[in-house]
Formats: C-alpha cells, sequence, structure tokens
C-alpha cells in the first residue's frame, strides 16, 4: 500500500556542492520512503490524494544528520572522566569500566544514545564498538539508519585476536542489509598503535573477501604518531599504506596530526576524515586541518565520537564548532561558511560511508529528514535559515524527524523508543557498573 506525505507551506534546505545554500518555499512529496517532489508548487496529481498533509508553517525542514563516528554505549560513561589526557583517560578511566560492559549495558547506553540522537536530528549514525548485536537490535527498534562495526583493539594474545575478528566478521554478515536496509557494517580494527600490522593486515583482507568498508581511528594526538614511528619507523598514514588499509573504500576518524604529504596520500586513495571537533577540543588533542583537507578533495564529514569525551551527541553543535574553528585558527572568516558545515553534517557523512541515496532533499532521495521549529527568538529574523541552523540552533530545536519516510520524532517525542524506561534502565547500568 503506497503512503504519501505532503508538506506545504514547507521551507527546504538547498545544498549546493560549491558551500553555498538556499531556501525553497513550498511543497515535499514523500512516497514510500522516498521524496518524490519539491518545489514551489504541487503537481495536480497529487491535488486530490489520498495523502496526509503536514503544514509547515513556522518549521523548516533540512536533511537528516549524518554523524560518522562515535561509539553509543559510552553514554553511560558520559562525565565519569573529565579533563585528562587521552591516554590517561583511556587506560584510568574509560578500558577499565568499558571492560565490565556486559550486553544489556551496551543495549540501554545505545538506546540512550539513539533517544538522544533521534531527538536531535541525527538520522543516521556510525558506531565501532563491542556487543554489537544489541547495538543492531537498538538501531532496529529505533528505525534510525546506522553503520555498525565491532571495534578491535589488537593488544591481546594470537587466540583473542582471533576471537575478535571471527566477532567482527560474523557481525558484518548477519546485519549487513538488516531492518529494512537501514543497517550496513564494517570492518573496524580499533587503531595503528592498538593493532598489530598483522591483525590489521586480515582485517584488510576479511573486507576484501566480503567487499566492506574499513574505518579506524588514526593521527588523533601527536603522541600517537609519535609512538608510530617509534613502533613502526612509519607515520600512521604511510603505515596504513603500506598494510593495504587503504585498498578498501575508507575512513578515518580524527587526522588531526597529518602533513601536507599524508593529506595527498588521503587524497590519492580517497579516503575520508570524520572531523570530530568537540571532541578533539576536549581531550586537547588539536584542530584537524579541515580546509587544506578540502582543499586537496579530501571528504570531511562529522562525528560526534562517544559522549564521554564530547560530552553530548548534538550535531548541530559539531556544525557550530566546524565553521568557527577554522575561521578562528586560519584568520578566514571564509574558511568552514554556513552551507559547507551543514554539507559536512549530511551529504558529505552520507557519501562517506557508501549512501547515496541520503543526505540531501532531492527527488529520488531517500526521505531522510528534519524539522526545526523556526518560530523561536534564537532564530528569528529569518534572515538565512541555513545559517540559523549552524549558528544559532540546537539539537534541542527539532520538532519532527523522519528516517526512510516514517516518523520517528513527533513533537520532540521519539515515537519508537520508551523514553521514561530508558533513563531508568541506563542509570541503573551506571549504578551497577560502579558497584562491580
Amino acid at each position: 500500500m503506497t503512503t504519501t506525505l505532503i508538506v506545504r507551506n514547507g521551507l527546504f534546505a538547498q545544498l549546493q556542492p560549491d558551500a553555498t545554500s538556499s531556501t525553497l518555499k513550498g511543497y515535499m512529496v514523500v512516497e514510500d520512503g522516498r521524496i518524490k517532489h519539491i518545489g514551489a508548487d504541487l503537481p495536480e496529481q497529487y491535488h486530490q490524494a489520498d495523502a496526509q498533509i503536514l503544514d509547515g508553517n513556522g518549521l523548516f525542514f533540512m536533511p537528516g544528520l549524518v554523524n560518522t563516528h562515535g561509539h553509543a554505549a559510552m553514554t553511560l560513561l558520559r562525565g565519569y572522566g573529565d579533563d585528562m589526557v587521552l591516554q590517561r583517560w583511556l587506560e584510568e578511566k574509560m578500558w577499565p569500566m568499558e571492560g565490565k560492559f556486559t550486553d544489556q549495558d551496551v543495549y540501554w547506553g545505545t538506546s540512550l544514545a539513539v533517544l538522544e540522537m533521534l531527538k536531535g536530528g541525527t538520522t543516521t549514525f556510525v558506531d565501532m564498538y563491542d556487543h554489537m548485536n544489541e547495538v543492531a537490535k537498538v538501531s532496529e527498534q529505533a528505525g534510525i539508519r546506522a553503520a555498525l562495526m565491532r571495534g578491535a583493539i589488537g593488544l591481546c594474545s594470537d587466540e583473542v585476536q582471533q576471537m575478535k575478528l571471527k566477532e567482527a566478521v560474523l557481525f558484518a554478515q548477519d546485519w549487513n542489509g538488516q531492518a529494512e536496509g537501514r543497517i550496513t557494517t564494517m570492518l573496524a580494527p580499533h587503531a595503528p598503535y592498538t593493532c598489530p600490522p598483522a591483525f590489521i593486515e586480515k582485517f584488510v583482507q576479511a573486507a576484501h573477501d566480503m567487499d566492506l568498508m574499513l574505518h579506524t581511528h588514526m593521527s588523533e594526538t601527536r603522541a600517537e604518531v609519535e609512538q608510530n614511528v617509534k613502533d613502526y619507523g612509519l607515520r600512521p598514514v604511510a603505515h596504513l599504506e603500506k598494510l593495504g588499509f587503504f585498498s578498501r573504500p575508507s575512513f578515518v576518524a580524527h587526522g588531526v596530526h597529518l602533513t601536507d604529504e599524508e593529506i595527498e596520500v588521503l587524497a590519492r586513495h580517497r579516503v575520508g576524515v570524520s572531523h570530530n571537533p568537540a571532541s578533539n577540543l576536549k581531550l586537547a588533542s588539536g584542530i584537524a586541518r579541515v580546509v587544506d583537507l578540502q582543499r586537496a578533495g579530501v571528504n570531511v564529514s562529522l562525528g560526534t565520537d562517544g559522549a564521554a569525551s564530547n560530552n553530548n551527541l548534538d550535531m548541530f553543535q559539531e556544525m557550530r564548532l566546524a565553521a568557527m574553528i577554522h575561521k578562528g585558527v586560519s584568520g578566514d572568516p571564509t574558511a568552514v561558511p554556513a552551507a559547507e558545515a551543514m554539507r559536512m553534517a549530511t551529504i558529505n557523512g552520507a557519501r562517506m560511508i557508501g549512501l547515496h541515496d541520503v543526505g540531501l532533499l532531492e527527488v529520488g532521495m531517500k526521505a531522510d529528514f528534519v524539522a526545526v521549529n523556526i518560530d523561536q527568538p534564537h532564530l528569528l529574523p529569518h534572515t538565512d535559515l541555513v545559517s540559523h541552523m549552524v549558528y544559532s540552533a540546537s539539537g534541542q530545536d527539532v520538532k519532527h524527524v523522519w528516517v526512510d519516510g516514517k516518523q520517528v520524532v513527533k513533537d520532540g517525542n521519539c515515537t519508537t523508543l520508551d523514553e521514561e524506561q530508558i533513563r531508568y534502565e541506563a542509570s541503573q547500568c551506571f549504578e551497577g557498573l560502579l558497584s562491580r
């Protein structure tokens, strides 16, 4: 049965590849999960259609946000280890607590993250973690789009490495294309400094065998880069290139400490970079060379990282930081325009993870979109609404959200998840982790 949604009196974000934008006033028609029409007028065929009508008055419609790097269940550790150097934060706070995580912890921690993301306008997220079947179950139930992978740290015995690789492969096989196609899978050795070379090579071979993308953390801190040189005689980019990592479609998280030559290597191999401005600032990891990456032709998207290093999952905040930081460090107010920041959070992210029909409000695209309440003091007057979304709005301004044409947030409330239960269970899980 065909289901039709007609948005009338709408204001729609139109994002152009040249980092400009415009606002279209008119109609959008959604049928069977895809955008069938968007324009100033409503085609005759829809005038008498048996359709759901949404009056867009007071709303601004934009593509759903795509969060290209995170660890969802780490919402349970939000605020647990703040204001620390990355390695101490990992070794003294994060890894010991994460070692206690059960399936239930990951289920409810992920539920809390997905609830936060959906209510904040994120319709697609990338997740690298453990207990990934639980993450997939939550994603399926919530109606969100997800690119999921079992992250694997290789600082362990050969036997444990083999177990982790097997888990990663089985998860990727079992869940790729599930949830009506909303879930895709990848393979993810954690990072060059946490995975021996032979371990990474096994993931590369598995990615070739299964025709899957690869994702990893890379060059997040200066100390990490120096350690890579000390251990392997190469900086991380050359190291991963030598191991064949870039022989697969791939993208890396962070990419903060890169040389000109390394940027050229990434561009040559079409390796994307997920820019995580809030997390990198909070951990004092540094500021990625986003403008140089983009100038070289590298696709740059946005991610929040986990809630333990951010400490929220608000992609509006990431857009604002991405637009403002690079102006400040470059001295160029045109460095990352608002429209480019929104593209980084939408179409750039979708393409980075291999989704070619997500990320824009155009005919033929999947109907993953967000309605923001613009009838508020901080979003008036309506001069440039794309600019307002980047510099003035936050996830709390999101009123409605659709994924695959199905409404998953209505009037600020998630329609697919039980918020009260999630808040309770997630809090209980944290208390349980403290007592173990």
